[in-house]
């Protein structure tokens, strides 16, 4: 019974991102929402249902924010340092760059993928996996936060298999910081400074757009 809820959950994650989220047609706004929405009621429901918090990492949030912390200094320097390497500044310059570049980052990445996506995998989809497969939940939320990003990969232009396979080890090391930390907070601050500080660096490599009223005639 264990096995074919974790298996369930881990369906319905990949059906909520791969069908029912785009059936909706959303807005950026929209779908940030509806995935913090879906994150924080996975998350209850899974309490709800006789999962233990400390089983959810909803348990000492100092410690998960010292680890996070830690955890989050490395894809900061890691930015800090490629934002000195003029190829890697004008690889980064050349990417796109959303309109809504600081709601983006204040709003749509904190709550919309951070915050939803931790609740959704490290949570609620991680005291599952672990209570079917204690020593092998991990593979599960791997496999699944992997083909979590197929439509996002599409709608980028990117690789299917290759954001796939990046996700797929990313959700190794978050599901790692989530265990040795004993809470969801140590991956979500990670998560946050790969995904804020990318959109960051891009912002500081790229130049500013011109004022039109600054364009000569």
């Amino acid at each position: 019974m264990r096995r074919a809820t974790a298996v369930g959950c881990a369906a319905a994650l990949v059906a909520w991102n791969g069908v029912v989220l785009p059936a909706m047609r959303l807005g950026p706004r929209g779908r940030a929402a509806a995935n913090a929405l879906a994150g924080v009621a996975l998350t209850a429901a899974t309490r709800a249902a006789g999962v233990s918090a400390g089983e959810l990492g909803l348990r000492d949030p100092a410690q998960g924010a010292r680890w996070g912390a830690a955890a989050a200094l490395v894809p900061a320097a890691a930015y800090t340092v490629l934002l000195t390497v003029p190829a890697a500044r004008r690889r980064m310059a050349a990417g796109p760059r959303r309109a809504d570049h600081v709601e983006w980052i204040l709003v749509h990445i904190p709550f919309g993928t951070v915050l939803a996506e931790e609740l959704l995998f490290r949570s609620a989809l991680y005291a599952l996996a672990r209570r079917a497969w204690p020593r092998r939940g991990g593979a599960l939320g791997a496999v699944t936060f992997g083909l979590w990003h197929i439509v996002p990969a599409r709608n980028g232009g990117d690789s299917v298999a290759g954001t796939v396979l990046l996700t797929g080890l990313s959700g190794l090391l978050f599901d790692e910081l989530r265990r040795r930390s004993g809470s969801v907070v140590a991956p979500m601050l990670a998560h946050l400074a790969i995904n804020v500080g990318g959109a960051v660096a891009v912002g500081v490599a790229a130049p500013p757009d011109p004022d039109p009223r600054d364009v000569r005639r």
